[in-house]
C-alpha cells in the first residue's frame, strides 16, 4: 500500500490549516487505500505541541535548518508521496520563502495545497520588492511541486494567468465539510437555551480581518424589529493574533457591544469548539453572517460548513463568497458597511420563502463538498502523481 506524509500545522494547534488537515487525513484513512498518514508538524516560534504519534518529525517555522533536515529524512523514508498544506504565514522567511528549501531537496513526488492565492493587484502588497518576493514563493512552489491543488476556479485563474504555472498541474479540489443532517434551526435551539431567539451566528479563530465590529453595529436596527436577535460571536482570538495584540480586538468588541446597548442581543462564546460543538452551534443558526474584509481570501471553513449545514448565509464579497455562493446560495453585502450588512439580514427576516430557497439551493450545493467525496479527490490525484 502507498504511504503520504502531510507537511501541514496539526492538532492540537489552534489553526484553521491544522483542523483541514485533520478532516482530510481521517477521511482518506477511511477509505483504506493507503498506508495510515503521517505528519511532519509545522511549529510556530519554536512552540512544541502534545501530538499524537502520527506526527513523526516536526519543523520550526523560522529555523531554515529544520526544512533541510525534514527533507533529508523524507527523502530515506518509504514515503510515496508528500501533500503540503500551504497558507502565507506558516512557513518562515520572506512570505514562507523556507518551504522553497524544503521542496528543493525532496526528491520525492509532492502536491501543494494552496489555501490562499492573492492576485497580483492585491492590496496586501506593500511595495514592489514585497510582491516580488511573494511572486518568487509562488513561482517556486508551482516549479516544485508535481501538482497544485486550489479550492475555486478563480484560485486557478490567478496561478494560471499570473504566475506562469502550467495549467496541468493545478487541480481543483473543494474545500470540504462534514456530511451535517439538514434541520431546521428550531428543532436544535431547544437543546442549546436559544428557544424564542432568531440566532444569527458568526465562526472561527477571530481577528480584525473578521469584520464583526461591522456585523455588531449592523444590529441596533435590526433589534428594534426583532427584539428576540441574538448575535453568537463563536471561537477564540487566533494564537498569532493574541501572541502579539493580545485580546485588543475582542475587548474592543465587548466595548462596542456595551456601547450599542447589545448585552442582551450579543454572546461571546470564547474558545475552541468541537466539531459537534461547532455543528449543533451551525444547525441552530438562522442567518450566518461572514463579514471578513479581506477580498483576497480563497477559501473559507466557515463559511464552507455554513453551505454544509445548509443555512441561509450573508457575507461580504471576498473571491471564495462570491463563487459558493453565486446562483442563489446566499447573499453578498458590502465590505465595512454595517448598513449593507443590516439590509440583507433584514431582507431574510422578512421573506421566509427566499431563506428557506437560499437554505435548499447551499444544503444542495454543500453535499458536493462533504469530506468523503473530497477525500476521494483526493485520493485519485495523489494515485496520478505517484504512478
Amino acid at each position: 500500500m502507498l504511504k503520504i506524509g502531510y507537511v501541514s500545522s496539526y492538532i492540537p494547534r489552534e489553526c484553521g490549516i491544522a483542523t483541514f488537515t485533520e478532516d482530510v487525513i481521517k477521511n482518506i484513512d477511511a477509505l483504506n487505500v493507503f498506508e495510515p498518514a503521517v505528519i511532519i508538524g509545522i511549529n510556530d516560534h519554536g512552540a512544541s505541541y502534545n501530538y499524537g504519534k502520527e506526527v513523526v518529525m516536526q519543523i520550526d517555522a523560522n529555523d531554515e535548518r529544520t526544512y533541510r533536515q525534514a527533507a533529508d529524512r523524507v527523502n530515506d523514508s518509504d514515503l510515496d508521496l508528500v501533500n503540503v498544506q500551504h497558507e502565507f504565514g506558516l512557513f518562515g522567511g520572506d512570505w514562507g520563502n523556507y518551504l522553497l528549501t524544503f521542496l528543493r531537496k525532496l526528491n520525492k513526488p509532492s502536491i501543494t495545497t494552496m489555501h490562499t492565492t492573492l492576485s497580483p493587484n492585491s492590496k496586501i502588497f506593500q511595495s514592489p520588492e514585497s510582491k516580488a518576493a511573494h511572486d518568487k514563493v509562488v513561482k517556486g512552489i508551482g516549479r516544485y511541486s508535481s501538482a497544485i491543488t486550489v479550492m475555486t476556479k478563480t484560485a486557478a485563474s490567478i496561478l494560471r494567468e499570473n504566475y506562469d504555472i502550467d495549467a496541468d498541474k493545478i487541480r481543483i479540489i473543494p474545500h470540504g465539510t462534514p456530511p451535517i443532517p439538514f434541520v431546521p434551526s428550531a428543532l436544535v435551539k431547544n437543546d442549546l437555551g436559544l428557544n424564542g431567539r432568531i440566532v444569527l451566528s458568526t465562526f472561527g479563530l477571530i481577528s480584525r480581518d473578521k469584520g464583526i465590529h461591522n456585523a455588531i453595529k449592523a444590529l441596533p436596527e435590526l433589534v428594534k424589529e426583532w427584539p428576540d436577535i441574538l448575535y453568537l460571536v463563536i471561537g477564540a482570538t487566533h494564537p498569532q493574533v493574541r501572541l502579539h495584540k493580545g485580546e485588543k480586538y475582542r475587548k474592543r468588541l465587548v466595548r462596542l457591544v456595551k456601547s450599542l446597548k447589545l448585552e442582551n442581543n450579543v454572546k461571546f462564546h470564547n474558545r475552541f469548539l468541537t466539531k459537534d460543538e461547532l455543528i449543533q452551534y451551525l444547525q441552530a443558526t438562522d442567518v450566518y453572517i461572514s463579514s471578513t474584509v479581506n477580498v483576497d481570501q480563497l477559501s473559507s471553513g466557515t463559511v464552507t460548513y455554513a453551505l454544509g449545514a445548509g443555512r441561509a448565509i450573508v457575507s461580504t464579497p471576498f473571491y471564495y463568497a462570491k463563487e459558493v455562493l453565486a446562483e442563489g446560495r446566499g447573499l453578498l453585502c458590502k465590505f465595512k458597511n454595517p448598513g449593507s450588512i443590516t439590509a440583507r439580514i433584514r431582507q431574510l427576516l422578512e421573506n421566509p420563502e427566499q431563506r428557506a430557497s437560499i437554505e435548499k439551493l447551499a444544503y444542495e450545493y454543500g453535499q458536493e463538498m462533504i469530506w468523503p467525496k473530497v477525500a476521494l479527490k483526493y485520493v485519485s490525484l495523489f494515485k496520478e502523481v505517484i504512478q
